[in-house]
């Protein structure tokens, strides 16, 4: 589904992805993990297209889309969650999804008056909220979510562009342990889908998902296997998980 070979990206001095390259197939769940300033979200940025590399080549279904934008990429099937909330907060939860929909289906903008009530928006809209939970709270403003909620919204409206591929930027952040449990069965539900990049901190939700993790230490990979080889790898226990 996706493949990246030789992805290198600088800012001045600063070395943000060093010859990066790895793979994520259809269906699964290839987990990015490393410290603070590893350049994971550099990585993905250069993925979506909202930055351009330096050098390296982006394939997806095996179609080079290096150079393409963010819009193309999207309509190809890649759809992004981002590290920091992104929701219309003056809109409620279901338009929220609904916009992303009808995005995808290329209506043309008319969201406020005979849209609104569109059957062909708003059911796939409210089976999308119901999955993940959030359908007692499709009227409620997207201001008022709680920072959960916000982070199961934004993945909602991500899923419902029916992505081939979902690049999920810290989905988990800032949630508490129930929050976090429901995203974690969410993700879980949907595993098998669309191929996941799931860039994470919290290595309980990282094991409890991933089929494959790299590893990303000073912009480079260090290491790449499944959850038993990196729990075991000592270069990787030094640099970021631990000894615990």
């Amino acid at each position: 589904m996706l493949e990246v070979s030789g992805l290198c990206k600088t800012f001045g001095g600063v070395v943000a992805t060093r010859e990066v390259s790895l793979t994520v197939a259809a269906g699964e769940v290839h987990a990015l993990i490393g410290p603070n300033g590893a350049g994971k979200t550099t990585l993905v940025s250069q993925l979506t297209g909202a930055l351009k590399p330096d050098r390296g080549v982006i394939r997806l279904e095996g179609r080079d889309v290096s150079r393409y934008g963010v819009d193309r990429r999207a309509r190809l099937g890649m759809a992004r969650s981002f590290q920091i909330t992104s929701v219309v907060d003056e809109l409620s939860v279901l338009q929220n999804v609904m916009l992303a929909i009808q995005a995808l289906q290329g209506h043309s903008y008319r969201f406020w008056t005979p849209v609104s009530r569109d059957a062909l928006l708003t059911e796939p809209a409210m089976r999308a909220l119901s999955r993940i939970g959030l359908d007692a709270r499709s009227g409620s403003a997207a201001a008022d979510l709680s920072h959960g909620e916000r982070r199961q919204l934004e993945v909602t409206m991500a899923m419902a562009m029916a992505p081939k591929l979902l690049l999920l930027d810290e989905p988990m952040a800032g949630m508490g342990r129930e929050e976090t449990s429901r995203m974690v069965a969410f993700l879980g539900a949907i595993k098998g889908g669309p191929g996941m990049l799931l860039v994470e901190h919290d290595m309980d939700a990282v094991f409890a998902l991933a089929d494959r993790i790299t590893v990303l230490v000073d912009g480079a990979v260090i290491a790449s296997g499944t959850p038993a080889a990196i729990r075991d790898n000592e270069e990787v226990r030094a640099a970021y998980l631990g000894d615990e």
